[in-house]
Parts: structure tokens; C-alpha cells; sequence
């Protein structure tokens, strides 16, 4: 239960990305997870998050030259990879 399911990972990562883009947040999760995880968006796992994150440096850093801006978006994205169930380990 202390795990986030794959669907609400989904919707946090489009939560974190629609501060950065607005509107156009699910449609550009959604190409990014299609084109470059080859699967569908709602299908997201936590173990996909690093290598997603990486392909969003890349998409983002095409829109825009602010690298402190592509960087802090990144660092949000990382705290949703960051494992939630820590109780489990005391």
C-alpha cells in the first residue's frame, strides 16, 4: 500500500510537468513514455522514471536555453523516483 501505484506515478509526473509546461503536460508525458519507453503512458513504472527523466532533459532543453530551469524540473521528477517505503526497511 505505501507503494505509489503505476497510475498515480503517471499523473505526479504530469502534476510536476504541467508547472513547467502548462496545458501541454500530459500530451508531451504521454509522447515521451510512447516514443521512448514504448509503452502506454498509464503503464509508467517507477523503474522507467531515470530513463524517462533523461529523455525529458533532452525534450526540454530543445524548448528552452535556461539550463537551471531543465535542471530544477529534473530534480522534481527524481524525487518521484526516490522509493516512498522506507518504513519497510526499520
Amino acid at each position: 500500500m505505501a507503494r505509489l501505484s503505476d497510475s498515480m506515478l503517471y499523473d505526479q509526473v504530469v502534476k510536476v510537468t504541467y508547472v513547467y509546461l502548462g496545458p501541454a503536460a500530459d500530451r508531451f508525458i504521454d509522447r515521451q513514455v510512447q516514443n521512448h519507453l514504448n509503452k502506454p503512458p498509464q503503464q509508467l513504472s517507477r523503474e522507467d522514471l531515470l530513463s524517462l527523466i533523461d529523455w525529458i532533459r533532452v525534450a526540454v532543453s530543445l524548448l528552452t536555453e535556461d539550463s537551471e530551469i531543465v535542471e530544477e524540473y529534473a530534480a522534481q521528477l527524481h524525487q518521484l523516483a526516490a522509493p516512498h517505503d522506507k518504513a519497510k526497511k526499520a
